[in-house]
């Protein structure tokens, strides 16, 4: 009986062996890997390393190139037009007739006011010969009589000869319109047999000054670029569609203001209704081939004045005390290091659209920049890195 008890209290013996070292064996990898079977359940994190340097930024835009000098003509008299000597896009020089209207009427009056002074100039040889008549009488009451009406013609006569002389002046003046410069035609209202129904009825540009285009942009992102007026930019110019594009000199005449933009082009943004402060860039470009009315377009490329650290969009987040990103760092644990999202003030930024430029004396090169996350996160929470 003994003997076939032994063989059973070994098999027992080894059993309790095997689950003894099974039961070490799970309790040790419990023990060892539960740091990282915990890492499991821990938010993901993607991150990136900040870059030093300065943002490029661009700006783009279109306008219609519009003269610099023109002047809008048209005849106060309001008479109908009797001819029309130029077309649209002529080119003109000083003095040269534009339009003739119908003057008619005007001549005639100034030709009854010359008729009205040949009178005046014979009563005033009648009051003459009745001057010499009473002095030949010795008659002094008619004597001083004819002397009043003498000096009386005279001054009627030298009246009547300032209104036809005025006459005159105005008869040449609106009788046609000439050219005030060396320009081109830009526009014509004028049609013949009509008068003018309000609309200046010719205007014309001063060519040799230049032209102009009005370009909005961001005041922020003129103020990041550093850019001035009478700094020189090129510009592209449509001269015609069988034509390639010409690329001409430009040189910015003036940065005024504009009115706000209402950005609105989402439901989040037409919400908020934010206003973003806008600046107008005036820009000149003189070239003898250029009549107006052509598109022209730039393209500007310049660098921040400043550099910083450059990092995704993403990774900048924002609340009430102001603007922030989390990186990654690193802490000594039990079984090994862990790591927890740290949040970290910004100072500054800038942005371009794509790319973020961020001031802060907290961040270094090494640094992993988080840009996005499993779940939200909130600052020294563990995490695990993709």
């Amino acid at each position: 009986m003994e003997l076939g008890k032994e063989p059973s209290d070994r098999r027992r013996k080894r059993m309790i062996q095997i689950v003894f070292t099974l039961f070490v064996g799970v309790l040790l990898f419990f023990t060892l890997f539960s740091n990282t079977l915990q890492s499991l359940t821990l938010p993901k994190v993607g991150t990136e390393k900040p870059t030093k340097g300065s943002l490029t930024f661009k700006i783009e835009g279109s306008d219609i190139l519009k003269p610099l000098d023109e002047v809008k003509l048209s005849n106060p008299a309001g008479w109908k037009v009797q001819k029309i000597l130029v077309k649209e896009g002529d080119y003109v020089q000083k003095g040269q007739k534009l339009i003739l209207y119908d003057s008619k009427a005007a001549e005639q009056e100034l030709n009854a006011e010359i008729t009205n002074l040949e009178k005046q100039k014979i009563e005033q040889q009648n009051s003459q010969d009745q001057y010499i008549l009473s002095a030949v009488e010795e008659d002094e009451l008619k004597l001083r009589n004819a002397k009043r009406d003498i000096e009386k013609g005279k001054l009627e006569i030298a009246l009547e000869e300032q209104k036809i002389n005025g006459m005159r002046e105005l008869l040449t003046s609106q009788k046609q319109l000439t050219a005030p410069f060396d320009g081109i035609v830009t526009k014509l209202n004028a049609i013949e047999g009509f008068a003018s129904a309000g609309d200046p009825d010719v205007i014309v540009s001063n060519g040799s000054l230049g032209y102009r285009m009005n370009i909005p942009v961001d005041a922020k992102l003129l103020s990041s670029l550093g850019i001035k007026v009478g700094e020189k930019i090129e510009v592209e110019v449509d001269t015609a569609q069988d034509q390639q594009a010409r690329v001409l000199s430009g040189t910015i005449a003036e940065i005024a203001n504009a009115e706000p933009l209402q950005g609105s082009s989402t439901a989040e943004e037409a919400e908020k209704s934010t206003t973003i402060p806008q600046k107008t860039l005036r820009i000149k470009v003189v070239d003898t081939e250029l009549k107006g009315g052509e598109q022209a377009s730039i393209k500007l490329e310049k660098r921040s004045l400043h550099e910083g650290f450059l990092v995704s969009n993403k990774a900048i987040h924002q609340d009430r005390e102001g603007t922030y990103i989390f990186k990654v760092e690193e802490q000594p644990g039990t079984f090994g290091n862990v790591f927890v999202a740290r949040k970290v003030r910004i100072a500054s930024s800038e942005t371009n659209g794509a790319v973020t430029m961020i001031q802060s004396e907290n961040i270094f090169e090494d640094d992993q920049i988080i840009l996005e996350s499993s779940e939200p996160l909130q600052d020294g929470d563990r995490i695990r890195l993709q």
